[in-house]
């Protein structure tokens, strides 16, 4: 007999009206709003200008959603096209299924086509929202949780996630809950990349490299735990392979970038600091004016040199007059 458990939602969507509110949805929106809000504050302190980060979101946000959609209908295509099933259930990502993996191909190329319009460094907007997407996967890993879906193998640990549904193949009890164990895992990754990156001051891409390869080394464990279907290459499941290539690419990166491009960007938005020269060299032309004036009348009034000199004048006028 369980003494604790994780107990999950009854139902993962509630209804105002005829208005459904889904709590995967909500973990998603939630999680875009608080990378845009981290990532906003970490340009800023970069020399960025107040509103990028959104900006370019409107174009990496749609094509990280597009990605992660189809990656997961690819992966797992026969939920969706396999005798049964409804091919139409591919575009209810409301009900869950978004893989990581392709969000963040597909993002980074919405991100890299924003960046461009605005001509800004792609691996410079890389580092300044890599925290603020962990924390967006951390609080989004909470929608498996509404959907019942994604654990991990059955146990009696008092943290264990009771299962109640018995649709698609679920069976009623407790289990690992894997994705408190991810969200977790990349709230860790996040504090890790924030202090990183003060302690080294990455740049050129390499503070979103650490957490790209941070996020793979906790994701590989945890993928291992879980007992949903997948398909499997060589006794693995396809995501460990997956997360133990991409590390491997972020590690390469991390090591070739730092010899190349020591160091970090002096200027990561050429506008923000035309504008901030602009602006402080209006306030000090501003101030010059004013004290060049006061300076003026300060010297026709104390310089004794000009008083005698405008007197001598005055002298001179006035014996033209009586001349």
């Amino acid at each position: 007999m369980e003494l604790a458990f994780i107990p999950s939602p009854s139902r993962g969507v509630l209804y105002l009206g005829p208005i459904p509110l889904r709590g995967y949805a909500f973990c998603i929106i939630i999680g875009v709003f608080v990378a845009v809000w981290l990532g906003n504050k970490r340009w800023i302190a970069r020399g960025g200008r107040a509103g990028t980060v959104a900006d370019i979101a409107v174009w990496a946000v749609p094509f990280g959603l597009v990605g992660g959609r189809l990656y997961h209908v690819i992966t797992d295509y026969q939920l969706y096209f396999s005798e049964g099933r409804d091919w139409a259930d591919a575009f209810k990502i409301w009900e869950g299924g978004l893989g990581i993996w392709g969000a963040i191909a597909f993002g980074a190329l919405g991100a890299w086509i924003g960046c461009r319009r605005r001509g800004i460094p792609l691996p410079a907007y890389a580092d300044a929202v890599a925290p603020g997407i962990a924390f967006a996967q951390a609080i989004g890993r909470w929608g498996n949780w509404f959907n019942q879906e994604l654990y991990g193998k059955p146990t009696d640990l008092p943290w264990a996630l009771e299962i109640t549904s018995s649709s698609d193949g679920r069976v009623p009890g407790t289990y690992h809950p894997t994705f408190l164990y991810e969200s977790l895992w990349c709230i860790g990754v996040a504090f890790l990349v924030i202090w990183a990156d003060r302690r080294f001051r990455l740049g050129h891409g390499r503070a979103f490299a650490l957490y790209v390869a941070a996020y793979c080394t906790g994701r590989a464990w945890i993928e291992y735990m879980r007992v949903d279907d997948a398909h499997h290459i060589l006794g693995l499941r396809l995501n460990v392979w997956t997360a133990i290539l991409v590390f491997l690419l972020a590690v390469t990166y991390l090591v070739v970038s730092s010899k190349k491009r020591p160091g970090r960007e002096e200027v990561v938005e050429p506008g923000a600091v035309t504008s901030g020269d602009d602006a402080d060299g209006g306030e000090k032309s501003e101030d010059t004016g004013i004290s060049e004036a006061d300076t003026s009348a300060d010297a026709g009034k104390d310089d004794p040199n000009e008083t005698e000199a405008g007197a001598d004048a005055k002298d001179g006028a006035g014996s033209g007059k009586k001349t």
